[in-house]
């Protein structure tokens, strides 16, 4: 049988909703059995494997680096922490080339519009749960969000 027409046949039988085609030609016999929607729609589940952490010995003579917890101080903010209730994309005003809904330094009141998080193609206007000034914007404008990600600080 041609390559081509094989070709043909296969190309026939992806584009149909036939499950099996079986032809003979001659001698030559072929059978295109498409595999079935229910095996293409399960998901499998794996569990991940442990990786091996390797860790290089340290040299001799050297100190211990204390730099996480000063790291760790400096990613607290103080104040009230606004957190997204959402996961979405993160816009600081209404539309582009408008001017953002607060900047820092600007004073809120409980119920203020602070931002706007797009999610499923819907705009979530996102408002200040407490009265202050905002210290702190904690994420670029069109940067996506995660649930429960700090936003914006109100001291």
């Amino acid at each position: 049988m041609d390559l081509r027409k094989l070709k043909t046949l296969i190309d026939l039988v992806a584009e149909s909703d036939i499950a099996e085609l079986e032809v003979t030609e001659g001698e030559s016999k072929v059978r295109i059995v498409k595999s079935s929607a229910i095996a293409q729609n399960q998901m499998v589940m794996m569990q991940p494997q442990a990786i091996p952490q390797y860790h290089a010995p340290a040299p001799a003579g050297a100190a211990p680096v204390a730099a996480a917890p000063v790291a760790a101080a400096a990613a607290e903010p103080t104040g009230h922490v606004v957190k997204s209730p959402m996961v979405g994309t993160f816009y600081r005003s209404s539309a582009p080339g408008a001017a953002a809904f607060v900047e820092v330094g600007a004073v809120v009141k409980e119920g203020d519009t602070l931002c706007i998080i797009e999610a499923m193609k819907l705009l979530n206007e996102i408002d200040a749960d407490k009265s202050g000034t905002i210290t702190q914007i904690l994420v670029e404008n069109g940067q996506p969000v995660e649930f429960g990600q700090p936003l914006f600080v109100i001291g």
